[in-house]
């Protein structure tokens, strides 16, 4: 397993990192979209009702796989043809789509959040509902990826590498985050953050996360030297414990499913979701602080 997960980051990494700094401007949202619409793939698994006696059939759970990918493709493209990407920032102004979305994201992820905590019994509502199921899945999959979009060409015109290193930095703070919440929940972790929902997550992991995905910002302060360090830290606060219930919504709903992985696209590792369901919530609620705080 370990041999799998070194190998599948060895290739993925690089080529995750060269779309990010070296894609043209305008494919960067096709890459970001096909990296959304497998997650959108795995996502359909968790739509239709599943109960313990009779789970849903392959041919059904392909069924929802599929209409509910080809749903968000005409979103993304959608999106992509009212507002293309070279019209996006206008006088230093988000578009007001684009706006509109990352503030609908942080309504979400605010509504997500207390969902987590009030699992199990707060699933009556949308357990066996396919409409609120699909619409979580649009709310948490469109919002990132159009977050990756506003940050990559954000100032790209004055600096065409800004916006490729605000995502890095994202990724850092969510790594970061990952990273220490393993080796501290290991070490130190005794009280269960969320048992219900993760049982493996502890509070004291919870703190070493974001307390790495904090030092991980001050390392980065260097080039982000015109944004005073206060606000960077909060910003970094900011998209710390946005992973972690990023992390946990999707636990949440993977358990409802009764879904241990949700998927085996990527050795070692799961599926697409298992990697990017952290920066679901980190990549559009960092970037609609960043654009309030500091753009």
């Amino acid at each position: 397993m370990l041999k799998q997960r070194i190998i599948t980051a060895l290739v993925l990494a690089p080529l995750a990192l060269a779309s990010i700094f070296f894609l043209p401007l305008e494919l960067f949202p096709v890459f970001a979209a096909l990296v959304t619409l497998l997650g959108a793939w795995e996502w359909g698994a968790f739509i239709p009702a599943h109960f313990e006696q009779q789970k849903p059939s392959a041919a059904t759970t392909k069924m929802y796989r599929v209409v509910f990918t080809l749903t968000l493709t005409l979103l993304l493209v959608s999106f992509m043809v009212l507002v293309p990407v070279d019209s996006l920032w206008l006088n230093g102004q988000l578009h007001p789509i684009y706006e509109a979305a990352l503030v609908i994201a942080l309504i979400w992820w605010i509504a997500s959040t207390a969902m987590v905590f009030c699992y199990p019994k707060g699933q009556a509502f949308w357990q066996q509902s396919d409409f609120y199921k699909g619409l979580f899945g649009q709310l948490t999959l469109i919002p990132f990826w159009l977050g990756l979009i506003a940050l990559r060409s954000y100032g790209y015109s004055n600096d065409p590498m800004l916006g490729a290193f605000l995502i890095m930095m994202v990724f850092g703070i969510v790594w970061g985050a990952d990273v220490g919440a393993y080796f501290v929940g290991r070490s130190l972790g005794k009280r269960k953050l969320m048992p219900n929902v993760s049982p493996g997550k502890t509070l004291e992991g919870m703190l070493g996360g974001v307390a790495t995905a904090m030092a991980v910002v001050f390392l980065a302060q260097s080039y982000f030297y015109n944004i005073e360090l206060h606000l960077l830290m909060l910003l970094g606060l900011f998209a710390a414990l946005a992973s972690v219930f990023g992390d946990l919504s999707e636990s949440m709903f993977k358990r409802s499913s009764s879904i241990k992985d949700s998927g085996t696209l990527l050795p070692g590792h799961g599926g697409v979701l298992d990697r990017i369901d952290s920066l679901t919530a980190a990549i559009p609620l960092f970037a609609l602080g960043y654009f309030f705080l500091v753009a």
